[in-house]
Order: C-alpha cells, then structure tokens, then sequence
C-alpha cells in the first residue's frame, strides 16, 4: 500500500470541499502554492488527475470524486475515534433505528437518558436501510420486521446478536371526534381507514380477528407509522397502529382507542441488533439497561443468534 501523506489529503478534501485551492489554502492556514503541491504530489503518487484546471477554476475528474467518496469517510473515521478515547468518562454510540421508532419513541425519551447517563455521546440516524455492521458506521440497529430481524439471525459475517423488543398491541386510532361515531367494528366501514403500507398488521388482519372481512381500501396511504399516527390525529381518518408508537398522542388524547373492548393483533414488531462480542462496551450495557427497563422486558446480551 502506497504511502499517502495525511497533509495531502486535508489539501485534497479542502480544495474539493471549496472548489478552489486559495479557498483551501485560506481554509488550511498555508498558501495556495502549498496546496497546488500538495495536490500535484498526491496525483504523482497516485498515477492520475484528480482535478481538471482551467485558470483558477478546479473540478473534480471522476477519479477525484471516487477518492473523496473515500477521504470523506476516513477522515469521518478518524474524528469518531478521537471522539471515543478523548475524555475519561466520554462514551460515543452510533445507533441506526426504523424511523418510525426513532420519531414516536426512542427520541421523546432521550432526556432521561442522557440525564442519567453523564458523558454518552449518542449519535442517531433513522432508515429502512438497516445496518448490517460490516463498515463499523454504527454500533447498534433498531430494526422494524421480523423478516429483517430473521435475515439478521441468519447472518454469519458478522455474527449479529437480535433481540425482540417485546410485544406491541395494533388498534384503531382516531381523533376525539370521530371516536363517537364508532361503536363497534362494524362501524368502522363508515369511517376514512388510513392504511399504513409497510405495517405488519394490516387492517384484514384485525377485521379478520373481530370475525369480519376488511372492506376495499379507500383511505390515503403513507409509508410510515409516524406519517399516519399523525394524519389520524388531524382527523384525517381512523389509522391501525401500535399503542407503543402511537402512546404520546394517546397520552395528550390527540388520539383514543374507539373500540377498547375489540379483539386487538399483538405482534413483536421491533428487534434491538449488534455484532456479537466476548466483551460488550459500557455504552451498549447502558442502552440495552435502559431499554429493557422503559420497555419492561428482559434483554439477554448472550442470546444466541440462530432465530427470532
């Protein structure tokens, strides 16, 4: 492997990050000669133009846009891992999780974490495009569907640790005023009933638990749970989701179960996911800790990783 200098690189990643090398150079703190050679050093090195030049006008070639892409996310790399050891009681954890769980229930609850927890520095990013801890971006997934969480219990490389996050009950919603048109679920086939495409639970699911086949859809359609727990909050119609998701507009009675007495679908919908290790550090037992205790289930770090 080729010897790259760490401060060629910086030149690099500032002219591209610019578009020039004065503005790199200014950036830097060196002169925009500094930056021209460092630069020139690095394509020498590298045996290929990395800008294209035309006065003082840069562009990047397609192969300096390729060694960005890369730069970029060593350089994200090298200021993670400063981050992590710089400071005694410092603990960094990068955790991905579906979307609608972030939003309606890991986030609202972050304060007594981190109230809790002095020096956790937690980072969040929220996707359907699930970790599978192959590059090191994050250290913990919180995944939505349990053919997800069966791909993850598959997995050999690496090998991934998934646990349930316990049960979730699925009822209708809806806003305060449409709850007293609703009397049983029958009524329910008068009603705008919101669809919510990626849930497991559909409503023919629930129609079939209250022995009634689900009329047509008619509804508006969103992609996530957040989406609809809050169109139905708006009165937009009535929206079949999780009391777990759905528990702060239940709480402040934007939203109300119309039917409590209803056969309700129960489901383990969310699975906590990570690489399996000899030793996990302090911040993953921090975040398992808390999760099990707001979720009032049991988190086995040890459990293996066969099925779900």
């Amino acid at each position: 492997m080729q010897h790259l200098p760490l401060t060629a690189l910086r030149a690099f990643e500032a002219a591209a990050r610019t578009g020039s090398f004065r503005a790199a150079a200014d950036a830097l703190g060196v002169t925009p000669s500094a930056v021209s050679h460092a630069i020139r050093g690095l394509e020498a090195s590298l045996k290929t133009t990395l800008f294209f030049r035309e006065g003082r006008q840069i562009a990047l070639t397609g192969q300096g846009e390729a060694l960005l892409r890369h730069v970029r996310q060593g350089f994200d790399e090298l200021k993670r891992g400063i981050a992590a050891v710089s400071g005694r009681n410092r603990m960094l954890l990068r955790l991905h999780s579906a979307p609608s769980f972030a939003a309606q229930w890991l986030v609202p609850r972050l304060p007594r974490l981190l109230a809790d927890t002095e020096g956790l520095d937690l980072r969040i990013a929220a996707s359907v495009s699930y970790s599978r801890f192959l590059n090191d971006e994050f250290d913990v997934d919180i995944v939505y569907g349990t053919a997800w969480a069966e791909q993850y219990a598959r997995s050999r490389h690496p090998r991934i640790v998934v646990l349930p996050l316990g049960e979730e009950v699925v009822t209708p919603l809806c806003a305060p005023a449409l709850a007293g048109r609703i009397h049983e679920p029958r009524d329910l086939f008068a009603q705008t009933l919101i669809e919510s495409d990626n849930k497991q639970v559909r409503w023919s699911a629930w129609f079939a638990a209250n022995g009634l086949a689900a009329p047509e859809p008619r509804g508006p359609r969103f992609d996530r749970s957040f989406l609809s727990i809050s169109a139905a909050a708006d009165g937009l119609g009535v929206a079949l989701e999780s009391t777990r998701l759905a528990e702060r507009e239940l709480a402040s009675g934007r939203l109300v179960r119309p039917l409590p007495r209803a056969e309700d679908v129960t489901y383990v919908g969310h699975f906590l996911t990570f690489p399996r290790a000899e030793r996990y550090r302090l911040e993953l037992l921090v975040l398992t800790g808390w999760l099990a205790t707001e979720l009032g289930i049991t988190l086995d770090l040890q459990a293996r990783p066969a099925g779900v």
